[in-house]
């Protein structure tokens, strides 16, 4: 199996695997309990939150745990709707579905939603950001890396947008975590999501963090746990798999880019063939430019930002046939690849992603996004 859908899930790291096994078999109480049997897990818990705290620069008590990113992104919308009794969202039309789909859900509850658009190479426009943000605008929530581009978005610029206009920020950054550097010391987020199953944790783990002093109503109601932030008996080894992946994933971060990326380029130039330079204007001036011609397959086009994306995605266009029916071929050949996210791998849309890019083709329902691990 050549397994190309790193965006889609991750392998469990072996050392991950290791740091649970003690939690799903001898330490298995309740870190709810008064006992010393189940209490002392809280400790445990504990660690796991500093691990993950570690990963993005933020303080342990800033993060909560919850089940996955979609609750994260969830809670995180709601939460700022809830404290600031404000009725507009700002978000673009290529963020993840669990953050779209929850703005279509608060649209039929009477909330004003604005969905930015991106250019053909993926980029959104702040200019765009700034006049969509109003008085009334509760919060904006835009992706630090997009899940089938890998086109990065201008986060710090955005945050500090946000900031001045005094509007909440909320930025999904599961596919970014463990990829690129994300520092929320000098980047002024609000909220930010994070699953586990991206880095090599097991899946059904998440978390999202709340810079101190966010507003921030829970999401989950239920007991005392993640200090009343968060209802729900919590899943000691799930926690503490998250935060070993967290820890393994900030190790790993200085090699990450030059590890992964010389890999997604020579897959690139396998498929588009080798780049050519051709002047950008009349006037002069060269880039590179992508042909899918020469050595490589015809007919294929990269769909985003040649250079401003995470260093394991691509994401081609091949001109001709559908997606699926190319999925097939592939799987056959034992090649794993995705048409997008796998939330929606059972339906029949095409990309929303190309599509918001490149509207007037039919590149959305021709795509397949590789993305690579280390």
């Amino acid at each position: 199996m050549i397994y190309l859908d790193y965006n889609a899930t991750t392998p469990v790291e072996p050392e991950v695997l290791e740091a649970t096994m003690p939690y799903l078999t001898a330490e298995w109480g309740n870190p709810s309990s008064s006992y010393k049997f189940g209490a002392k897990l809280k400790g445990v818990i504990e660690t796991a939150r500093a691990q993950v705290a570690e990963l993005i620069g933020a303080h342990p008590g800033e993060i909560i745990f919850t089940s996955c990113a979609t609750e994260s992104n969830n809670a995180a919308i709601q939460a700022a709707l809830k404290a600031t009794g404000k009725r507009h969202i700002v978000t673009s039309a290529v963020e993840h579905s669990s953050v779209l789909n929850c703005c279509r859900a608060l649209e039929r509850e009477g909330i004003r939603v604005t969905h930015l658009p991106v250019d053909r190479d993926g980029l959104l426009s702040l200019t765009d950001l700034e006049n969509a943000i109003t008085e009334n605008t509760a919060v904006v929530s835009l992706m630090w890396a997009n899940n089938e581009t890998g086109v990065l978005f201008p986060v710090q610029e955005i945050a500090e947008m946000c900031r001045a206009r005094g509007v909440l920020f909320h930025c999904d950054t599961v596919q970014a975590a463990g990829k690129v550097e994300i520092d929320v010391r000098n980047v002024p987020v609000d909220y930010l999501s994070i699953t586990g199953h991206k880095i090599g944790a097991p899946k059904g783990i998440g978390a999202l963090y709340v810079r101190r002093k966010t507003p921030f109503v829970p999401f989950v109601h239920g007991g005392h746990q993640e200090k009343s932030r968060r209802g729900g008996t919590e899943s000691v080894p799930l926690i503490v798999g998250l935060g070993r992946a967290a820890e393994l994933a900030r190790q790993k971060l200085p090699d990450y880019d030059m590890t992964v990326r010389p890999l997604r380029d020579a897959l690139e130039e396998g498929i588009l063939g080798r780049p050519l330079t051709l002047p950008l204007s009349p006037g002069g001036g060269e880039g590179v430019r992508w042909t899918g011609e020469g050595s490589g397959i015809p007919n294929t086009e990269l769909n985003g930002h040649k250079t401003r994306r995470l260093p394991n995605t691509t994401n081609i266009t091949f001109h001709g046939i559908e997606s699926e029916a190319l999925l097939i071929l592939l799987d056959q050949e034992g090649i794993c690849a995705s048409s997008g996210s796998a939330c929606l791998a059972d339906s029949d849309e095409p990309s929303h992603v190309v599509r918001a890019m490149k509207p007037d083709t039919a590149a959305s329902r021709q795509m397949i996004r590789f993305s690579l691990g280390s």
